[in-house]
């Protein structure tokens, strides 16, 4: 979209969207767009991303860099934090400063910040239940840097940023392959001849569409000042009582039944040592040893509802759009 920063007034509700060609943060910023928002956002190829998303306002820059966002982020009232370090490198050395770069400018341009949160600020402790004021006990790496985060936002809110997190179960979606459905239970690009399950049969397990999360988000925002200064929010999300339900929605999905295999958790500690992913997900096991769900009558209280794909049809729309149909 060929248009300068300069060339929009006040009236208009303009949004950054940092990591708008991602999963999360693309369905934002496509739920804003459609809501009559004005879309900006912040990418290191801004040709290619133009070419690739026509409709937002494109502006060069890196959200490593703090002098870009705080550029991209002149006039807006709403900065969508969606982004994550490219291919997820360094991420646990980069998150928190990027972070910190979107509170700046925030704090610098008096906008709101919403950011997609997950279970990871929580330890068995806190389970089965949990609820936002559960306790933060973090048991691995990215969990400990997830509270930081949290904690940075808190501490912002009472400076008088307001700040909405969403936090969610494992994620999937359309044009998010990077997660437990795409790169676990299927294959992204593969046609589906089994499912590779990484929990035990017979326990629950929480899973959030990508689109109804952007939803969720979304409606929150339209809430403004209603909301408190810091809100966290629960997602019930897709509860899959048994593990198999998912599956199931796979068959229906690709119209037969498949093999269902088990996730080899066994063969981690071997590769843990030398491969980064692997270690990455061997800490991530607690997470499917136990029935963790969450509650979500505080986003019930502030929207009247939750907002629901039916799983058949988000299922479908996922092995489509990552290639597995």
């Amino acid at each position: 979209m060929e248009m300068t920063m300069s060339e929009h007034t006040d009236s208009r509700n303009i949004a950054l969207v940092l990591g708008a060609t991602g999963g999360i943060g693309g369905a934002v910023a496509r739920g804003l767009a459609a809501r009559g928002w004005h879309v900006r956002a912040l990418n290191r190829d801004v040709a290619k991303a133009s070419q690739l998303l026509p409709d937002y306002e494109w502006v060069e820059g890196d959200a490593m860099e703090g002098r870009d966002v705080l550029k991209a982020a002149q006039g807006v009232s709403l900065i969508v934090h969606a982004v994550n370090p490219p291919g997820y490198k360094n991420w646990g050395e980069l998150v928190l400063p990027m972070l910190d770069n979107t509170i700046a400018a925030a704090h610098a341009v008096g906008a709101r910040i919403v950011v997609p949160g997950n279970v990871y600020n929580f330890g068995p402790d806190a389970f089965p239940i949990l609820t936002e004021d559960s306790p933060q006990k973090a048991v691995t790496k990215k969990g400990a840097i997830r509270v930081e985060m949290e904690r940075r936002l808190e501490r912002a809110s009472k400076n008088g940023i307001p700040v909405i997190i969403v936090r969610a179960g494992d994620y999937f979606g359309p044009d998010a392959a990077n997660n437990w459905f795409g790169q676990g239970l299927v294959k992204a690009g593969k046609p589906v001849r089994s499912v590779m399950y990484p929990g035990t049969g017979g326990l629950g397990h929480q899973w959030a569409y990508i689109p109804d999360v952007a939803e969720t988000m979304i409606r929150l925002v339209e809430k403004g000042d209603e909301l408190p200064a810091f809100g966290v929010y629960h997602m019930e999300g897709f509860w899959d009582a048994n593990g198999r339900q998912m599956i199931g929605a796979i068959e229906r999905a690709v119209g037969r039944r498949v093999k269902i295999r088990s996730f080899p958790w066994w063969m981690l500690p071997l590769a843990a040592p030398f491969v980064t992913l692997m270690r990455e997900l061997r800490e991530m096991l607690y997470l499917w040893k136990e029935p963790l769900r969450m509650r979500n009558d505080r986003l019930v209280a502030a929207l009247g509802s939750e907002p629901r794909t039916p799983i058949d049809e988000a299922v479908r729309t996922t092995l489509a759009s990552i290639g597995c149909l």
